[in-house]
């Protein structure tokens, strides 16, 4: 920081300040960001709680629109389900697997 300081001929605390600053600037506009998303997110479960909007949408797309992986075969892992981490756990259970 002494080298900087020479160099722009700046004293470190007016550099320190500086830096302080700019780094404050970019975290807020991130934190801005995520609680604008946090806003959204509310906003929409005011509206559709229980998602019944979203889960509709999605059983409509399964009936309608072509799965270009439809009936392709697949090989089952030899993971046991109780590795596979708890989404995977979850859906093996819904489905009986």
């Amino acid at each position: 920081m002494k080298i900087l300081s020479k160099l722009e001929r700046r004293p470190i605390n007016q550099l320190l300040n500086e830096a302080i600053k700019s780094y404050l600037s970019r975290k807020g506009r991130k934190e801005r960001s995520l609680e604008t998303d946090l806003r959204r997110l509310d906003a929409y479960r005011k509206k559709d709680s229980k998602f019944r909007r979203a889960i509709a949408k999605f059983a409509e797309a399964e009936a309608t629109l072509k799965d270009p992986l439809e009936g392709q075969p697949f090989e089952e892992t030899d993971t046991p389900a109780e590795s596979t981490g708890p989404i995977q756990s979850k859906v093996r259970e819904v489905l009986g697997a």
